[in-house]
This record gives structure tokens, sequence and C-alpha cells, in this order.
């Protein structure tokens, strides 16, 4: 094969396996899932750790049903107890006559806790049902951990990690590195006046791919400004097509009397040209002296979800400027590659942190102004600048329309030309001024 045929086969496999943002998302440049193993004692025939799982993925959180965790065990190892989180299969323990194990599962997969579990099966840091927040919105919600004993080891020789570790959050779409051992885990003691340390620290990183999670988009954005009566809509098929049979979620025509208890799948959306079951529009309300405000509204199209704790982050060179947010909270994100600033939205709790799902009267919204100032400098009205590079809905991008079809400023070398008749009046009035000066 020459050296051309295989730079081309290169080619095709890398563009084939991985888009430019599967590979690296410079929106989020550090972020990931990281799972570590910490050994804080050893134990006859093994040893007891503590796992613990942070999301530092600045705008993706864990969301209903939470995640879910599994490996492989290279030396028929055994989870005798945990506490924090669970097993979800016990396997075939029928080997151990005297106590009988938590696990024997040669492939344990892991589920966490809910925040109302007996306090007997609790540990430091556990219980949130599986959630995750996004690193940027709440760092002290963003982890969870718990406490696993391993035994049916020889603990006098090597004592590998687990093998293979995969993780759910709470669909497909993670890879996971090999588990390798680390620095031990520090901590403070004494007030801060001594350090300690585990036994033995293993740890493997998580990262996410929407290519290996084979989803289709599940929102879109429209675009709308006061300068243009014209209205850009989501691009059509922008989630599937419901003309199709490739697009397998079910929709309902609005105002139609079907029946939802009718349809058994786990999402249903009102049926429209996008198919998406969330939309984010974007509409230029009005230009000052000084400042400019933008209102953003989010609306849910799925008849049968709610959306907890979402967020939107938008990518716009606006926000390098400072911006007042009245219904959402807000913070701007570093990027890496960019000029233009992203800001990242979510819901205030309480009021209006959960997207609540449509029903056959109206849709699920919830909606705030953005009031931006101006740096004279760049601040344009034209050529689409006022409007979004590129947006996503908790974590997942959602599809732009084509700039072509964004609404345009009207040239402002365009005027209505005067009626005939004005103009024969002005002469008039001009040639009179002119007579009586002369007289």
């Amino acid at each position: 094969m020459s050296s051309v045929q295989s730079s081309a086969l290169i080619l095709i496999l890398l563009t084939t396996c991985c888009t430019f943002s599967d590979c690296y998302d410079p929106l989020d440049p550090n972020g990931s899932i990281t799972v570590t193993f910490d050994i804080h004692e050893w134990r006859t025939d093994g040893y007891l750790a503590r796992v613990k799982i942070q999301n530092y993925y600045q705008y993706r959180h864990v969301d209903k049903p939470g995640w879910n965790m599994g490996w492989a065990w290279t030396k028929n190892e055994i989870i005798w107890s945990m506490s924090g989180a669970f097993a979800t299969a016990q396997g075939d323990c029928s080997a151990f006559k005297y106590q009988t194990p938590h696990s024997c599962q040669p492939k344990p997969v892991i589920a966490d806790l809910m925040p109302d579990a007996l306090p007997a099966n609790k540990s430091e840091d556990c219980c949130h049902g599986g959630l995750l927040s996004a690193w940027a919105i709440d760092p002290s919600k963003s982890f969870s951990s718990f406490e696993i004993t391993v035994g049916n080891l020889d603990i006098s020789a090597t004592v590998p990690p687990p093998a293979n570790l995969t993780l759910s959050a709470p669909g497909p779409g993670y890879t996971c590195g090999p588990v390798t051992e680390t620095d031990p885990t520090q901590s403070s003691d004494i007030g801060g006046r001594r350090k300690v340390q585990v036994y033995k620290t293993w740890k493997s990183t998580c990262t996410y791919s929407s290519f290996l999670a084979n989803k289709k988009p599940v929102c879109c954005v429209s675009l709308s400004a006061f300068y243009n009566h014209k209205v850009t809509t989501c691009p059509e098929c922008s989630c599937g097509c419901k003309e199709t049979n490739r697009n397998t979620v079910p929709c309902i025509s609005e105002g139609s009397s079907s029946s939802l208890s009718n349809l058994n799948s786990l999402d249903v959306v009102q049926c429209t040209d996008h198919m998406c079951p969330v939309r984010v529009h974007w509409h230029v309300k009005n230009n000052y002296m000084s400042h400019w405000r933008v209102k953003l509204t989010v609306s849910n199209y799925n008849y049968k979800r709610n959306y907890s704790d979402w967020n939107v982050l938008v990518q716009h060179p606006g926000f390098s400027q400072k911006a007042i947010t009245y219904s959402f909270n807000s913070t701007t994100l570093p990027t890496v590659g960019f000029t233009d600033n992203v800001a990242l939205f979510w819901g205030l709790q309480f009021y209006n942190n959960e997207l609540l799902q449509a029903n056959e009267g109206e849709l699920g919204s919830v909606t705030t102004d953005i009031l931006l100032e101006k740096d004279l400098s760049t601040f344009t009205l034209s050529n689409g600048w006022a409007l979004p590079r590129r947006i996503y809905f908790s974590g997942e991008e959602c599809e732009m329309p084509l700039p072509d079809t964004f609404p345009v400023q009207p040239n402002i070398s365009y005027c209505i030309k005067p009626p005939h008749y004005l103009l024969l009046l002005i002469l008039v009035y001009l040639t009179c001024k002119i007579l009586i000066t002369w007289l």
C-alpha cells in the first residue's frame, strides 16, 4: 500500500471514528469524569476502599436516573460489603458457606443510593440518586462517593486494580481509560498541620462523545430580531423527520385528540417540522444607546419528560462585555481557540430550574431577558453579529440554522422615495422664496 493510500485510509478512519467536537471540546477543554479508588485499610483477604466519582464537565451534568458504573475483577475478587451504593446483582455466592458476600459477580455493576436511604447504609458524600451537577453550576454537588470492602484476595501478592471500567451517565457515550496507579491521595489532619495519605490510589478518566452515544440532536435553535419581521425557524428535520421511518420518536399533532396513554414510548413530542424535544429561541429585542437586550426562551415539546437542572450554553461575541440576566443564573466560561466568549445559563432554584413537559394546551417553557453592554468599537447589528454562533442544551449541541437564513438588518442606504406631489410643493416653495428675496 502506497503512502498516499495509507494517509487517505488514516484520514477516513479518523473522520469516521470521531469528529472534532468529539475528540476535543474547546468550549470545555478540561471536561471529564474521574473515578478514584483510595485504599484506606488492608484486610486479611482484601481491602477497604473509598470510590469517588467527580464530574469536571463545566456544563454537562448527570441527570435522572443517574450514573451506573461497572468493572471486571482480575483475580476472582468478591465484594463483602458496601455503603453509599450497591451492586445491582449479587451473583453466585454458593462457594461462601459462613458469610454471604454483597456481590460475587465477576463484572459487578454499581448504582448510587437515594438520598432517603437508611443511615446504616450511607457513607460520607454518598446517596444523591446518581445525580451529579455540572462543575460550573454547583461544584459541591458535582461528586459522589461510596465505600466498598473487597475480599477473596492474597494480599501478600500484588493487588491489582479493577479492569475495563465502564460508565453510564445515564446513557451511553462515555469511554473510560484504564484504571492505573497514581500518587496516593493526601488529606489534612490536626487542623491542617499534618498530612496523611491513603495506602494506594487508582484512577480512571472518562470522557463523553456524542458520536459514540449515537444520538440524534435533542434540540434546535430559532432566531428573530426587532429589525426584521422574518422569524428564522429551526432547520427542518433537525432531530428527525416525521414523514419517514428514520424517526423513532412518536409525535402528536398540536390540538390532536390522540391520547398519550396509548403510547408506551418514553418520549412523545409535538409534531413539528424539526421534531426536536427542545427548542431554544434567541430574539434580539431592543437596541439602546449603550446597551442592547435579548430575550432567550427554552421550550419543551416533549409530552412525557421534564428536564430537571437544565442549562443552556451560548457562544457569542457580545458576552465579552458585562451582561445582566433577569430570570436565570448565569456565568461566563473560559474557552480555548475562540475569540467569542461563552455564557452558561441555568434556572433559579425552586423557580424555573425544571423545564416542565408540554401538555395538550401549551408547551413547557422558561425565559429571560439579557441586557448586554455595548463595546462601541465592535458592536454591530449587521451580518448576524447579534445572533449566537452555537448553543448547547444540557451538554448537547443544538442544530443551528444556516447563516444565510439569519434575520438580516435592513439596508441603511435604502429610503422611501417621497411622492411626486411633495417634490412639486418643495420646488414651488423654494421658487417662491427666491422670488421674494429678489423683490
